[in-house]
């Protein structure tokens, strides 16, 4: 059986290559778009998937269901298990058939989020979050190996930027119609319409995407575009394997590997709390709560689109100054949005500054940059190491977030009062941490 499972995942064989130079133009064209938007708008739908407990904690609190402890520990247990399936599964997508690889995991995340809406067992809970969490990690591996197979090395920041849209697609998906369901059907609702659209989604990128380019016949597309770097003309150098395990020699990467969990911090909490806090702090609705953070993720998909192409084009393809400048952006977002004068527009400048610099750092510090400095052919495994780390600081923050709200929430009679104090130091802290280890990395350049 599971020589059957590693066969339905291994990548196609190659064949014949073509030789009809037009024809590998027609077929790189047609195909690189369809790759795109099954890794773009595949990704943002399924990422619904994963920020449908952020909608509803506060039904689930105020109906008694769960507290805000019980649920960190069980927004924490799709973190961890991220975390670790992110690095296993970046490994094994260096290997995998992209096609079967994400509509396989995009099926599974589906089917745990209808799951979740039968249940209120906390055990059940735990053990399904986990579940969709490694199915999750799945995704971002797998979309980077697919954008590297189709993309040459200097259209990857722009490339890159594209893909990183997905996050802010899916977040104002859950915190827009995902929130709006919730507030009139409820909790259940939350969990229902994430697992239908993910089955949707398994469908589509199922008939969009396709494996690397060699299994069509085409030439690799370094050489179609041109763009060979040094790393990328000797693959026969080393094993596959053998390039995954040299990914952790490089100093550079511990460091980013730190400022990425750093950065996941402040990014989680803000999509697994954030809703809470406008809800008890400042008195918004359901609906209302998550319009302010779809604001955040529209200018978030500005964030990644500008990120590629500020650090391509005006920086030449070098991320420390552009990770400075959004860092810089996203702290001033945070400020406003906790500590600014309480009106709307300075909450909306706020949530518009720190949707657009939190995203292009996730951009970079999440894959961008590691996939620059490690060698080509392994995108995956460098994806990988990065988000282990990035989502066991995303778990962490989940756990200490939600001990930090419990402690300071008072309940008299049926009315409950917050304060969100300590967590929020919590979570401005870690971006100045985030922001500090990017910069010690002034002088770290792309694998050339």
């Amino acid at each position: 059986m599971t020589g059957g499972i590693l066969k339905f995942f291994a990548t196609g064989t190659n064949v014949p290559p073509l030789s009809d130079r037009a024809q590998i133009d027609i077929l790189f064209k047609k195909y690189r778009l369809r790759v795109m938007l099954a890794i773009t708008l595949g990704y943002g739908l399924i990422y619904t998937c994963r920020l449908a407990l952020g909608v509803v904690k506060k039904p689930l609190i105020d109906s008694g269901v769960y507290s805000p402890s019980e649920l960190g520990l069980i927004g924490s247990a799709l973190f961890y298990t991220y975390a670790i399936g992110k690095l296993t599964n970046g490994f094994l997508a260096d290997h995998a058939n992209m096609k079967r690889f994400l509509a396989f995991a995009f099926l599974a995340t589906a089917l745990c989020n209808l799951a979740m809406g039968f249940t209120t067992a906390l055990w059940a809970a735990v053990l399904l979050w986990g579940l969709n969490g490694w199915f999750q990690s799945f995704g971002a591996p797998g979309g980077v190996v697919a954008m590297t197979a189709w993309f040459s090395n200097k259209e990857r920041g722009r490339a890159y930027g594209i893909w990183s849209t997905a996050h802010s697609i899916g977040e104002g998906l859950t915190f827009l119609v995902v929130g709006a369901a919730v507030a009139a059907w409820g909790w259940r609702v939350g969990f229902w319409g994430p697992g239908l659209i993910g089955m949707v989604t398994a469908a589509g990128v199922w008939m969009l995407l396709q494996d690397r380019p060699q299994t069509l016949g085409l030439p690799n597309v370094n050489d179609w575009k041109h763009d060979r770097y040094q790393e990328a003309e000797k693959p026969h150098l080393k094993s596959v394997l053998a390039l995954q395990l040299s990914i952790l020699k490089i100093p550079a990467i511990w460091v980013l590997c730190l400022a990425s969990a750093s950065t996941y911090v402040t990014r989680y909490a803000i999509n697994s709390w954030g809703i809470l806090y406008l809800q008890e702090e400042r008195g918004f609705s359901l609906p209302m709560a998550g319009t302010l953070l779809m604001t955040s993720t529209l200018a978030g998909i500005v964030g990644a689109v500008a990120f590629g192409f500020i650090s391509d084009k005006l920086f030449d393809a070098r991320r420390p100054p552009a990770n400075l400048l959004f860092g810089i952006l996203e702290l001033i977002g945070l400020l406003l949005i906790f500590f600014g004068p309480t009106n709307m527009p300075v909450l909306i400048a706020g949530m518009l500054l720190f949707g657009m610099g939190l995203t292009g750092l996730v951009t970079s510090l999440g894959g961008l940059f590691a996939v620059d400095i490690a060698p080509n052919r392994v995108a995956g495994a460098a994806m990988g190491v990065i988000g282990i780390f990035s989502y066991i600081g995303a778990g962490i923050q989940e756990q200490i977030s939600g001990a930090l709200i419990q402690k300071g929430m008072t309940v008299a009679g049926d009315v409950r009062t917050y304060d969100f104090g300590p967590a929020v130091w919590f979570w401005i802290g870690s971006s100045v941490l985030s922001i500090l280890l990017a910069t010690s990395l002034w002088r770290t350049r792309r694998r050339d």
